[in-house]
């Protein structure tokens, strides 16, 4: 499982990080953020429940655990948007994927199939802005070949992120595109702030309207 290791050594200061990150400051913008839109987007939430549930067979949510802060796993939701296979079967998503249902291609496009990921921050295992928390398969393949990958540890995960709006979402075929990721994730890590977090929603909401990135 991945740990979060040589934080000190690579410059990472636990006080500077506590300043904001593990702040009461963002802990209430995630709340009180997440609570809203859950109360906005409650209609939206259920039509898109409904759908998934008629158009194709199995849950309406999909499952999984991810690492979150320091390592520690937690369970993800998300929207089903393939047809059920083996959990063993990690594969990422690609364009014009056999796996993904009509109804998934539309929510993976607007990313709408990731709100559920809303009441992953109301419980506190996720932030609204943070590094996106990837298939636990792919933080060991990933941990082993990038030395800064457990570095992003440090914040809790994120429904989006810095990495998201730069254009560093989707598939990663080459490790080059992996490695970019991470850069993101340990710039926003560095200099995170409630302004930079106010961005980042700003430029996301941008992103699931004119995204072409999402598959």
């Amino acid at each position: 499982m991945p740990t979060v290791v040589r934080l000190r050594e690579r410059g990472y200061s636990a006080r500077s990080r506590r300043n904001y990150l593990d702040s009461r400051q963002k802990r209430a913008l995630d709340f009180t953020a997440a609570l809203s839109a859950i109360l906005l987007l409650l209609p939206l939430l259920i039509v898109v429940a409904l759908l998934v549930r008629a158009t194709s067979k199995g849950p309406v949510l999909f499952r999984q655990k991810r690492c979150g802060l320091n390592g520690q796993p937690f369970e993800i939701y998300k929207f089903r948007s393939m047809h059920v296979v083996p959990d063993e079967a990690v594969v990422q998503a690609t364009r014009a994927d056999p796996r993904v249902t009509t109804v998934g291609r539309f929510i993976r496009r607007s990313s709408i199939d990731e709100l559920p990921q809303l009441f992953n921050v109301l419980q506190g295992h996720m932030s609204l802005i943070g590094p996106r928390p990837h298939a636990m398969a792919h933080d060991a393949f990933y941990g082993e070949r990038i030395p800064r990958y457990a570095d992003r540890f440090v914040a809790r995960p994120g429904l989006s992120g810095l990495a998201q709006v730069r254009g560093a979402r989707g598939a990663t075929p080459q490790l080059s595109d992996m490695e970019r990721r991470i850069d993101l994730d340990l710039e926003y890590i560095r200099n995170a702030s409630l302004a930079s977090d106010l961005r980042i929603i700003g430029a996301t909401v941008r992103e699931m309207m004119f995204s072409s990135t999402a598959y």
